[in-house]
């Protein structure tokens, strides 16, 4: 794995010492279909070149500033929605389980009334 990656990095040099050497007048800005090079253009391209930047980094914390804002907001209405959709269903089937509560009231309640009764009779002994 490491010599391919060694031959791509060495072509990928060979091939930019090849664009300085044969291509090698500098950057070249044209504006309305003036070129401008050397020294001025150099500046101009720096300049046009870190304005793009700079731009692209605003742009792209305001555009996360307002998804943070959309999804939070999602996001609550979204919980909000389950909890709501959560006591309705409970609402709704709580009186479907009364059957199944009865029997299991029936057996707390019995199971409470022996264990009341069995700590009356160990603190009267």
């Amino acid at each position: 794995m490491k010599k391919p990656a060694l031959f791509v990095i060495a072509f990928l040099f060979a091939l930019l010492l090849w664009n300085v050497f044969a291509y090698g007048t500098g950057p070249v800005v044209n504006i309305d279909g003036d070129e401008i090079d050397g020294p001025l253009g150099a500046l101009l391209a720096v300049l046009f070149a870190g304005g793009g930047t700079l731009i692209a980094a605003l742009v792209m914390v305001v555009v996360g500033v307002v998804l943070a804002v959309v999804f939070a907001g999602v996001g609550i209405i979204l919980i909000g929605g389950l909890g709501i959709g959560a006591v309705v269903l409970a609402l709704a089937v709580s009186p479907l389980l009364l059957p199944l509560l009865l029997p299991l009231a029936l057996i707390w309640y019995m199971v409470g009334r022996s264990r009341k009764n069995r700590m009356l009779r160990e603190h009267a002994v």
